[in-house]
């Protein structure tokens, strides 16, 4: 079993910039895919970001590329989520997730990984 605790979230005006962790549990943190979705009030969770588990490959959704940036510490288990130039479309609550190995290679489909955290809010002011 592996638990998943977000932080970093709060409230910021636009065009300010957020660093969202998620510290996961479990001696196999190294070999999960790690994910970051988000969902606004009354719309469908979406991806954001992933990575694998060596770190050297990352993925985003075309809203945030250029803007959000995806990170992974092996050794501490945590997995960051730098976000800049925060619009108020970024709204939402932001989840981190684990998809065990092997990695399906769908990083952008919510149903693939196995762990998701509570989430933890981030609100963009305009």
């Amino acid at each position: 079993q592996v638990q998943l605790v977000e932080s970093g979230g709060g409230l910021v005006q636009a065009g300010g910039s957020l660093r969202l962790s998620c510290a996961a549990s479990g001696r196999t943190f190294s070999s999960y895919t790690m994910g970051w979705f988000r969902q606004a009030p009354g719309k469908e969770r979406e991806f954001v970001a992933a990575i694998r588990w060596g770190g050297g490959s990352t993925y985003y959704a075309d809203s945030v590329k250029g803007r959000f940036t995806i990170s992974r510490d092996n050794a501490k288990n945590t997995v960051y989520l730098q976000m800049n130039s925060l619009k108020s479309e970024d709204t939402a609550v932001y989840y981190c997730a684990a998809e065990q190995s092997p990695a399906s290679g769908n990083y952008y489909y919510a149903g693939n990984y196995d762990y998701w955290g509570q989430g933890t809010q981030v609100t963009v002011s305009s």
